[in-house]
């Protein structure tokens, strides 16, 4: 049973107003009624502890409907094939309810869009947790009790207000995907080295002049985009990921393109676009994965238009990647 303190502050933060029905509609239905049914209905309405409340046009979400009839909130939870999911998407919170605490076979926690200041360190009780989305909340920081979700291999905290996150997380050693676009930050913990396991690592939109050194230890990343950063140039310990495969760098004020970039044979996109780059290197043709000049920002190839490249280059690059490359062969070999 909810305590009722707490369930009024739950209701209060969380509650979603419905559609209003018209002065002659039933609430469920829409279909008119005679005069003597519609004032039945309305004054056993009257007597519903949900409408006494919380006023008699308002719909409830299942979430608020268990919390007011008493029942065990884990009758929410979604049990998938894989996984025991929960999610309190857009619903206006401030704070993160209590019971969910109690969830612990919790699998897949999704509080994104939502209006979360802080994340309590009672997040450390979800052992279980694989997937945790906290996307589009005003989060400034992370408990150090993050190092206790050893499950935890996908992890979102896309559009928040972080400026640091807590070296305690590089022991989440598990994690494979972490996406933490549009922030405040300009530094990693250099511990992140130890996210051995990362695969898919997302810092756009944040204020990094560097790449972070860390980041050129995870040796199984095959995604990294620093896209809309501050960076000025790309260090050539790029070479040490050698599984990468998708590399966006746009909308920086990088300078140069780096030769040791041309190592990274793995790669299947590059995107270079608006930056500052005049010159390509010889050893470009290296990039054999690249397959052809990409305009549209979900093909994979090499994307490097609104750079001030010298000529010829401009005009190799609207004859394509194989035109591009035989003019960087003979003017190696030459």
């Amino acid at each position: 049973m909810i305590p009722c303190l707490h369930l009024q502050t739950t209701l209060l933060t969380s509650l979603t107003l419905g559609a209003q029905a018209g002065p002659t509609s039933n609430l469920e239905g829409g279909k008119e009624e005679p005069m003597g049914t519609k004032q039945s209905r309305a004054s056993s309405n009257d007597k519903d502890p949900k409408r006494l409340l919380l006023g008699k046009r308002q719909k409830f979400s299942s979430w608020d409907d268990t919390l007011l009839l008493g029942k065990d909130p884990r009758s929410l939870l979604k049990r998938g094939m894989r996984h025991v999911s929960f999610s309190l998407v857009t619903k206006g919170m401030t704070d993160i309810p209590d019971f969910l605490w109690g969830l612990l076979e919790v699998q897949k926690l999704n509080l994104s869009h939502n209006q979360l200041r802080v994340l309590p360190p009672e997040v450390g009780r979800l052992t279980r947790i694989v997937v945790l989305n906290l996307c589009g909340n005003c989060l400034k920081s992370l408990p150090r009790e993050v190092s206790l979700l050893q499950s935890l291999k996908v992890l979102f905290l896309n559009m928040n207000c972080l400026a640091e996150v807590p070296a305690e997380l590089s022991l989440c050693r598990n994690l494979e995907v972490l996406s933490m676009s549009h922030n405040c930050l300009s530094q990693l913990p250099a511990s992140f080295a130890d996210l051995s396991r990362l695969r898919k690592l997302n810092l756009s939109n944040n204020y990094f002049a560097h790449i972070p050194l860390c980041v050129f230890s995870l040796k199984e990343l095959d995604f990294l985009h620093v896209g809309s950063n501050r960076l000025e140039n790309i260090a050539e310990s790029i070479q040490c990921l050698a599984s990468l495969q998708i590399f966006i760098a746009e909308n920086n004020n990088i300078h140069s393109f780096p030769r040791s970039l041309c190592l990274v044979t793995s790669l299947e996109l590059l995107n270079l676009n608006n930056n500052d780059i005049q010159t390509l290197p010889d050893e470009l043709y290296l990039l054999c994965r690249l397959g052809r000049i990409a305009w549209n920002p979900m093909d994979k190839g090499l994307h490097i238009s609104h750079n001030p490249l010298s000529k010829p280059l401009p005009e190799l690059v609207e004859g394509g990647l194989e035109m591009l490359y035989s003019y960087l062969k003979d003017k190696k070999h030459n």
